[in-house]
C-alpha cells in the first residue's frame, strides 16, 4: 500500500500543492495580521479590476452550456462505454459534490439580506413589500443557474479531452489540451494549473467546512445555550472528518453515492415539510413571480457592475462578483468529480444535469426556504433582525426559522442532518478530486493518500475556526477569491477549447451506425479528429 502511494505521486503537484496549502496555515501563526492584511490588499485590488471579466465570462458559459443542452453537438459522447451510474445516482452525486452544502447554508438566510438591501439595479426600497419577490429573484439568479456552470464545463472539458483522445489525463490542466497541446500536459503550465487547483480545492471546501462547524456549535449555543468553546469546535470538525474519510475511503460507489442519495431523500422531505407548514399559497404566488422576473431579467442581472448607482459596484461585488469568484474557486475539483462520473454520458445529458436538473431541486428549496424567512420577518411571526444587521451569524437563522414552526425542534435536528451530510459529500468528493490531481489523474488513488488529504483538510479546518472570523477565515475566504480570478480564464479558455475541438470533430466524423473512437498517440490537431462521437450528430 506504501509502495503504492509512493508509485503514484505526481511529486511536483503533490509537494507543491502539500506546501502552499500548509505554508498559509502556518503563517499565520508566524505572522497572522500581516498575513491577513496582504490578502485582503490583494483580494480588494482583484475586485476592482476583474470583477467585470468575472461577470461576463459566468455569462458566456451559461449561453454556451444551454447552446449544448439545444444543440447538435449535445449527442457527442464522453468515452466509448456506457454511463457507469443511473441518472439518479449520477444526479445526487453532481448536485452534492460542491454545491448542495452550501444551498442549504443559505436557503433560510441569503433573501433576508436582499430584502433588507435589495439589488440597487431594481430601485426598491429595502423592507418593502415589492423587496420580497426580488429578494427571492435575487437568491433564485445566484443559486440556479450560474455557480453550478462553472463547475459544468470544467467537468465537460476535463471529461470530454480525457475519455475521447489518447495520452490525456484525468486532470484539471486538461481541459486546455488543445492549447497547452497533449505533449505539454506535463509542463510547467500544466504543473501551476494543477497545483492551483489543489490550493483552491483544500483552502475554498476547508473554510466551507468552517462554516459547517459553526452552524453546529453556534446554533447549540444559541438555540439550547450549550458552549463547547475550542474543544467543541475540534470535536465537531474531527467527527466531520472521520465521516467524510470513511465514505471516501469506501470509494463512489459505496460511498459518495450511497451519501448522496440519502441526501436528496432528506432534502425533498424537508423542502417539502416547509412547504406544507409555512405560508402555502404565499409560496406559490412568490415563487411563480421571482421565477419569472428571474427569467425575464436574467441578461440584465448576469452583466449589471453597479456603474452609475450609488453603492451599485460595491452591491455587485460583495454579492455576484464575490459568489461567482467562490464558484470559480471550487470549479477544479467539481469540475474534476463531475468528469469522474460522467463517462459514457453525452454532452447533452452532462450540460442538462449541470445546470437544469440541479436548478429544478434548487429553486423550490431557496423558494419555500428562503421565502417562508422572508414572509415569517416581514410579518413579525420571527425575527432575523439580529442576522440581517450582522450582530449574529447567519448559520442561527435556521434556528430561528424552524423555531416558528410547529415540531420546530424536528426540523432544526433534520436541518443539522441534512447541512452536514451534504457536506461530508462535498468533503469526501473534493479531497477525491486532490487525490486524482496529485497522482496525475489517476481514477482510483491509494487510500493512504486519500486519508492525507483528508487529514490536512480536516486539520486546516479546525485551525481556522479556533483562530477566528478576524485573520483565519475571512482571510483564507478572501484567498480563495483570489484564487478563483484565475480560474475564471481557465474556465473561459476551456470552454473555447470545446468550441474548437467540437466544430473540428463534430465536422469530420465519418457517419456510421457506431460510435467510432479514432486515437492519436501525438494528441489532437486540426486535420486529425480524435473524438467519441455519435455518428447521428451530422
Amino acid at each position: 500500500m506504501v509502495e503504492r502511494f509512493f508509485d503514484e505521486l505526481d511529486p511536483v503537484v503533490f509537494l507543491f500543492g502539500a506546501l502552499l496549502s500548509v505554508g498559509v496555515i502556518v503563517a499565520f501563526f508566524v505572522d497572522r495580521q500581516a498575513v491577513a492584511s496582504g490578502i485582503s490588499t490583494v483580494h480588494d485590488q482583484t475586485l476592482s479590476y476583474l470583477s467585470w471579466a468575472l461577470l461576463v465570462i459566468v455569462f458566456l458559459i451559461v449561453v454556451f452550456l444551454l447552446f449544448l443542452i439545444v444543440g447538435p453537438w449535445g449527442k457527442i459522447k464522453l468515452g466509448d462505454e456506457d454511463p457507469e451510474y443511473s441518472f439518479l445516482s449520477f444526479f445526487a452525486m453532481l448536485y452534492s459534490a460542491g454545491f448542495a452544502a452550501g444551498v442549504v447554508f443559505w436557503g433560510p438566510t441569503e433573501g433576508l439580506f436582499y430584502y433588507d438591501d435589495p439589488n440597487p439595479l431594481f430601485g426598491v426600497a429595502g423592507g418593502s413589500s415589492e423587496a420580497m419577490s426580488i429578494a427571492v429573484q435575487q437568491t433564485l439568479f445566484h443559486w440556479a443557474l450560474p455557480q453550478l456552470a462553472v463547475f459544468t464545463i470544467m467537468g465537460l472539458a476535463i471529461g470530454y479531452f480525457a475519455y475521447n483522445y489518447d495520452n490525456v489525463p484525468l486532470r484539471v490542466s486538461s481541459a486546455l489540451t488543445p492549447i497547452l497541446g497533449a505533449e505539454n500536459l506535463d509542463g510547467p503550465v500544466a504543473k501551476v494549473i494543477d497545483i492551483l487547483a489543489v490550493f483552491a480545492t483544500i483552502g475554498g471546501v476547508a473554510t466551507s467546512l468552517g462554516f459547517i462547524g459553526s452552524q453546529f456549535v453556534t446554533g447549540l449555543n444559541y438555540q439550547w445555550g450549550i458552549d463547547f468553546g475550542d474543544t467543541g469546535i475540534l470535536l465537531v470538525v474531527t467527527t466531520m472528518t472521520i465521516l467524510f474519510t470513511i465514505s471516501m475511503v469506501l470509494g463512489i460507489d459505496k460511498g459518495i453515492r450511497r451519501l448522496s442519495n440519502f441526501n436528496m431523500g432528506l432534502f425533498v422531505v424537508l423542502m417539502l415539510a416547509t412547504f406544507i407548514v409555512g405560508p402555502t399559497m404565499f409560496l406559490l404566488l412568490l415563487g411563480s413571480q421571482a421565477m419569472g422576473g428571474m427569467i425575464s431579467d436574467f441578461v440584465s442581472m448576469s452583466l449589471y457592475t453597479g456603474a452609475g448607482d450609488e453603492g451599485g459596484t460595491a452591491w455587485v461585488e460583495g454579492w455576484t462578483v464575490f459568489y461567482w469568484a467562490w464558484a470559480l474557486s471550487w470549479s477544479p475539483f467539481a469540475g474534476l468529480f463531475i468528469a469522474r462520473i460522467s463517462k459514457g454520458r453525452t454532452v447533452r445529458e452532462v450540460a442538462f444535469t449541470g445546470i437544469v436538473a440541479t436548478s429544478a431541486a434548487t429553486i423550490p428549496w431557496f423558494t419555500f426556504v428562503g421565502g417562508s424567512a422572508i414572509w415569517a420577518q416581514h410579518n413579525g411571526v420571527a425575527d432575523f433582525g439580529e442576522v440581517i444587521a450582522f450582530e449574529v451569524g447567519a448559520e442561527v437563522t435556521g434556528f430561528i426559522l424552524f423555531d416558528a414552526f410547529p415540531g420546530g425542534t424536528v426540523f432544526m435536528l433534520a436541518f443539522l442532518v441534512l447541512v452536514t451530510t451534504f457536506f461530508i459529500t462535498s468533503a469526501d468528493s473534493s479531497t477525491l478530486a486532490v487525490s486524482m490531481m496529485t497522482t496525475g489523474g489517476k481514477e482510483s488513488p491509494s487510500t493512504i493518500n486519500r486519508l492525507f488529504w483528508g487529514i490536512v483538510l480536516g486539520l486546516t479546518a479546525a485551525i481556522l475556526m479556533i483562530l477566528g472570523g478576524e485573520g483565519g477565515t475571512d482571510a483564507l475566504q478572501q484567498a480563495v477569491i483570489i484564487t478563483g480570478a484565475p480560474f475564471a480564464f481557465v474556465c473561459l479558455f476551456a470552454m473555447l477549447s470545446l468550441i474548437r475541438r467540437f466544430g473540428v470533430d463534430h465536422g469530420k466524423v465519418l457517419l456510421q451506425d457506431e460510435t467510432v473512437l479514432i486515437g492519436s498517440s501525438d494528441g489532437p490537431t486540426d486535420d486529425e479528429p480524435t473524438a467519441a462521437v455519435d455518428p447521428g450528430d451530422d
